[in-house]
C-alpha cells in the first residue's frame, strides 16, 4: 500500500496560545509561580559571576599597567647609566612615555567601562532582591542592601555618600579609576617635559611645561570622567525607584 502524506488544511491548525497579562493584572503574579525563586536565584548568581569576571578584569589591567610602567622606568634608567642624559637618550624617554601614556589610557578606559558594568549588574541584583521582598514581605530588616534599582539606591552598595565635597574628591583619587588618572597625568607630565627639553634644552622650562601637563591633563581627564558618569546616570532607566516619600527611605541608605 502506498503511503501518502496529506498536509493538514488551513482549518485544522491551532494557533499557539499566548498568555498576555491584561491592563489591569497585578505585575506580581508571576511571583506566585512555584519556579519563580529558582529562576531568580539562577539570575542572582549569572550576576554576582559577571560582577566577579568585571572585578578580576579590572585588577588585571591596572596590575599589568603598572608592571608595564615600573619594567619601563627601570630600562630607562638602565640606558641613562650607558648613554647620559644626551638627546638620542631623551628621544628614547619621549618614544617610551608616549607608549606608557597610550597603556594608561586604554586601562583607564577599560576599568571605566568595567565600573559602567558593575553599576549595571548592581541595578539587576537589586530588581531581583525588590522580587524576594515580594515573595516574602517583611525582610526588609534582614537586608543591608538596597531594594531600588534608581542611580542613588545602587551607588549606596559602594557605602555612604561623602559628607562634603571636599571629602567625594580625596575618596576619588582612593578609587582604582582616581589612582590610574593620576598616574597618567604623571607620565603625560613627565612627556611634555621631555619634548620641551629636546627642543629647549632649558631645565626650568621643561619643568613648568611638565608641572602645567600635570594640571591640563588632569583637569582633561576629570572633566571627561564627570561627562560619563553624567551619561550614565542619564541612560539608567530605574524600575522601581525610590520615591521621595517612601517610608523606607531614612531607614534604606545602603
Amino acid at each position: 500500500m502506498e503511503e501518502r502524506f496529506v498536509p493538514l488544511g488551513a482549518s485544522e491548525g491551532r494557533p499557539i496560545e499566548t498568555h498576555e497579562p491584561s491592563a489591569g493584572a497585578d505585575p506580581r503574579q508571576p511571583l506566585d509561580d512555584p519556579r519563580a525563586l529558582q529562576i531568580l536565584s539562577t539570575e542572582h548568581w549569572s550576576l554576582l559571576t559577571a560582577r566577579s569576571l568585571v572585578y578580576n578584569e579590572a585588577f588585571a589591567r591596572g596590575g599589568m599597567f603598572m608592571a608595564f610602567l615600573s619594567a619601563t622606568l627601570v630600562v630607562l634608567g638602565l640606558i641613562s647609566t650607558a648613554t647620559g642624559f644626551s638627546d638620542p637618550f631623551l628621544v628614547v624617554v619621549a618614544v617610551v612615555l608616549a607608549v606608557d601614556l597610550f597603556v594608561g589610557l586604554a586601562t583607564l578606559g577599560r576599568i571605566a567601562a568595567a565600573s559602567s558594568e558593575d553599576l549595571r549588574y548592581l541595578q539587576g541584583m537589586n530588581r531581583l532582591r525588590l522580587a524576594y521582598h515580594e515573595m516574602v514581605p517583611g525582610l526588609e530588616r534582614y537586608f543591608i542592601s538596597s531594594h531600588h534599582d534608581d542611580f542613588d539606591s545602587v551607588a549606596r552598595f559602594y557605602g555612604p555618600p561623602s559628607p562634603s565635597a571636599i571629602a567625594g574628591v580625596l575618596h576619588g583619587f582612593t578609587t582604582t579609576p582616581g589612582m590610574i588618572s593620576t598616574i597618567c597625568s604623571g607620565v603625560a607630565g613627565g612627556l611634555v617635559a621631555v619634548v620641551v627639553l629636546l627642543f629647549t634644552h632649558e631645565p626650568l622650562w621643561a619643568g613648568v611645561a611638565g608641572l602645567l601637563g600635570v594640571a591640563g591633563f588632569f583637569v582633561v581627564a576629570t572633566a571627561i570622567a564627570m561627562r560619563s558618569v553624567l551619561g550614565f546616570m542619564r541612560s539608567m532607566e530605574p524600575i522601581f525607584p525610590k520615591l521621595p516619600d517612601d517610608p523606607a527611605a531614612p531607614a534604606d541608605r545602603s
